[in-house]
């Protein structure tokens, strides 16, 4: 993403430098769980696997993560949020996120789980069954 005004990936709406670009440069932390998904899927779409990785718990983290260049994040829906706010210390957000990968579409529908370690969120992973 080059141009600060364009909208940012996750589809908030909002300009790229006032969302997500502060958390995915390391500028500032997430605020919430919620924001710390949002910012994880603009990592996905910009390929930035370091920011994924710094994320990731790290009980849970991959040792690394080959992102294809040939993925296009297509878009984000959040569909809910529980707890994950700025005073929680867990959380869970719901979404759906659309790609294509060598032609074809899908959907990745998800409910993660987040925690704040020394004031950082943080992605644990997939609720199963969820």
């Amino acid at each position: 993403m080059s141009a600060k005004n364009d909208t940012c990936p996750c589809d908030s709406g909002r300009p790229f430098s006032a969302c997500c670009a502060p958390y995915v440069s390391g500028e500032s932390a997430a605020p919430t769980a919620e924001a710390l998904m949002r910012s994880r899927y603009t990592a996905y779409a910009l390929q930035n696997a370091d920011y994924l990785l710094r994320t990731w718990h790290p009980a849970t983290a991959p040792r690394d993560l080959s992102l294809s260049p040939e993925q296009r994040w297509l878009g984000l829906t959040v569909r809910s949020t529980e707890a994950g706010g700025e005073t929680d210390d867990a959380g869970e957000v719901s979404f759906v996120a659309r790609y294509k990968l060598h032609g074809k579409g899908h959907r990745l529908e998800e409910r993660s789980e987040f925690t704040r370690i020394r004031g950082h969120w943080v992605y644990v992973g997939a609720i199963i069954g969820g």
